[in-house]
């Protein structure tokens, strides 16, 4: 952080021209309004999200997003400074940032579901990285100190990952914890960055037989390491593996973190008589679902992001060394080569800088 012109000014990586990469630019140093809190940022997430957002043409983007903005939407920091009124924090404490802001005050709110917020989009309330300036730079600015979340002594740049790529599949799999019990199976469907960790979650949160899904050989390994009890090609072959596995043709539920139009294709194909088909991935597909179309009482869900009470429970599974999330650790500067990883598809789990 350098003084110029008398203004302190940081490094952001910011998403400035529609369609070209994101750059590393000099901003100045954001201060703190009334209630708000700022981070000095420790670790921010580089997730699959962002890479959606940049991938829009010029005329959809614009009608949703800032240019520049400073991208991430995983974050954590150390408190280091509170705006007027802003309480329940302490300068130097150690948290991670609860991505999906809503207004605080409806029911959904009021029960932590954030994320499903009715009100956020027409008051205009967007996440860090996705509507407004995130985590990828030295300091960061959190609305409210609800949006904090105690990290402890959880190291932020091996749990930073979790306030998405955990939290999210943590949501979509306590959707079908009631079916997922003794004789049970569940499939993934992309054992990447939150693949990995569904799996993880679904080895430690139910009995089902896990099988894994995936188009690379390495992380195909990856969802091995992890505790997958299968792990297949997702390819035409798939559905006659998972049957000779299992026994039966049709899986108890389906957590698809592509959804694109062959993995829906193929969850549709696996599933049987109440079964559940979750989408997760923003691969922009769609599935057909009706009474001649799907096994009876067959579910297609859609969720998004999770509650704030359910990041605390996914913190709280990292404790006790139930999941952990795979990193590779990129610099600020680093941080342009991490997307580009990331959209290569060369990363084996997450992307997470420190700055």
């Amino acid at each position: 952080m350098t003084a110029a012109e008398g203004v302190m000014v940081m490094k952001a990586l910011q998403y400035v021209r529609v369609g070209a990469p994101p750059e590393l630019r000099e901003v100045p140093v954001p201060e703190p309004g009334p209630g708000q809190v700022r981070l000095k940022v420790t670790a921010a997430g580089a997730c699959h999200s962002d890479s959606f957002v940049m991938s829009l043409p010029e005329e959809q983007y614009t009608a949703s997003y800032p240019l520049p903005m400073t991208l991430g939407h995983e974050g954590a920091g150390v408190v280091d400074k509170l705006g007027d009124g802003a309480t329940g924090v302490a300068v130097g404490d150690s948290v991670a940032v609860y991505g999906p802001w809503g207004c605080g005050r409806c029911l959904q709110c009021a029960q932590g579901k954030e994320n499903y917020c009715p009100r956020a989009a027409e008051l205009g309330i967007t996440p860090p990285g996705l509507g407004h300036d995130g985590s990828m730079a030295e300091y960061m600015i959190v609305d409210d100190p609800r949006f904090l979340v105690p990290l402890g002594d959880l190291d932020p740049a091996d749990n930073v990952a979790l306030t998405d790529a955990g939290l999210t599949p943590y949501h979509a799999i306590k959707g079908s914890l009631g079916k997922l019990g003794p004789g049970s199976s569940a499939v993934v469907i992309g054992a990447g960055g939150l693949g990995h960790v569904a799996i993880q979650l679904l080895r430690s949160l139910t009995t089902a037989t896990v099988i894994a899904l995936d188009v690379s050989d390495d992380k195909l390994a990856l969802a091995r390491d992890v505790g997958a009890h299968h792990a297949f090609p997702s390819d035409p072959s798939a559905r006659e593996r998972i049957a000779e596995v299992i026994g039966v043709p049709a899986v108890t539920a389906v957590f698809d973190f592509v959804a694109a139009a062959p993995t829906l294709e193929l969850g549709a194909a696996l599933r049987g008589v109440e079964s559940d088909q979750v989408l997760v991935g923003v691969g922009g597909g769609q599935v057909d679902v009706g009474m001649l179309l799907a096994p009876y009482d067959a579910t297609v869900r859609a969720p998004y992001w999770g509650s704030r009470p359910e990041l605390m429970e996914v913190l709280a599974l990292a404790r006790s060394g139930h999941v952990r999330v795979e990193t590779e650790r990129f610099s600020l500067d680093e941080a342009p080569e991490a997307y580009h990883r990331l959209h290569e598809g060369t990363l084996r789990g997450r992307a997470v800088v420190t700055p």
